[in-house]
């Protein structure tokens, strides 16, 4: 009886060791060939799912060569899904808790065949590198949380889709605009009329413009002095007219409608609605989906 007791003993150190140990100094391994190290480890806080997404600091290095870091800057940056290979980085992402400090180290060969011809330049093929993302989670935003998000978002971007005809009716009332809107809902208010040669596909143009959003908030412009007056001055931008050949630089159809057949030397105003401006999309953190915008606009030259 003491034998077996004594044998089973072995054999339950001998599983443990094939678990724990691996060929990467201070790392386990996982069956599925993951390296990983926690520095720090609560397993009594909340625990990561899958379609769970990990506020976090990440380092991300090839060997010893930092590829990424956000550290002292933690955000929303990795959501937990399906591994994609054996011993890729989801299978250590759902070992994590809250408050938890890890490294975890994938093999840059597998990884290279799954992302290939994405790999960092560092990295030589059958090298034995080692992709590494060292890890503090400093939150979880659960899948539900997730849900319930997408969902408010897009009750939030209904309402505002809703609402455009009146913004729009509003700032053209407000603004006593009396010119008609064309077909697709532009409004081309012309404030000055040049007598220059006029937009035309194939010409190059160049023009300046300053675009706000219609409560009034500026998002471009190529004029510096607008640019500081409008709190989005940019130190080392050269504030000068765009230019660009019609019809070979895409720019938003409001705009492209709106300016087509002008003369140089003319200045106007655009209302454009969203649907010929960035539509559902929106752009950047300032234009929201559902957003009409508002351009002013010099025709500087057409040649």
């Amino acid at each position: 009886m003491k034998k077996q007791i004594k044998m089973a003993i072995i054999m339950a150190f001998a599983a443990l060791t094939v678990v724990s140990c691996s060929d990467l100094p201070g790392y386990k391994k996982t069956d599925k060939g993951l390296y990983y190290k926690f520095v720090k480890q609560d397993k009594k806080a909340q625990q990561a799912q899958k379609g769970d997404v990990l506020v976090a600091e990440i380092t991300m290095r090839i060997n010893e060569d930092t590829l990424f870091s956000n550290v002292g800057q933690p955000g929303r940056m990795l959501q937990v899904g399906e591994n994609m290979f054996d011993g890729d980085l989801h299978e250590g992402l759902l070992m994590m808790h809250v408050g938890d400090v890890a490294s975890f180290a994938i093999d840059a060969d597998k990884m290279a065949k799954f992302y290939q011809g994405h790999m960092p330049p560092q990295y030589k093929e059958n090298n034995g590198d080692k992709i590494y993302y060292d890890i503090t989670l400093v939150d979880i935003v659960t899948k539900e949380e997730i849900a319930e998000e997408q969902n408010n978002f897009q009750m939030a971007m209904e309402e505002r889709r809703t609402q455009e005809p009146e913004i729009i009716a509003n700032f053209i009332k407000e603004n006593n605009i009396t010119a008609k809107p064309n077909a697709n809902g532009v409004y081309v208010i012309v404030k000055k009329q040049g007598n220059g040669p006029k937009v035309a596909v194939g010409k190059e143009v160049s023009m300046n413009y300053t675009g706000r959003l219609l409560d009034g908030t500026m998002f471009d412009t190529s004029v510096e002095k607008d640019a500081q007056e409008g709190g989005i001055y940019q130190q080392g931008r050269p504030y000068e007219p765009l230019s660009y050949v019609v019809g070979k630089m895409r720019l938003i159809s409001g705009w492209e409608e709106g300016v087509m057949g002008q003369p140089a030397g003319t200045q106007l105003r655009l209302v454009i609605p969203s649907a010929q401006g960035y539509g559902a999309q929106g752009a950047g953190q300032t234009i929201m989906p559902y957003s009409p915008l508002c351009f002013d606009i010099e025709i500087v030259s057409v040649k």
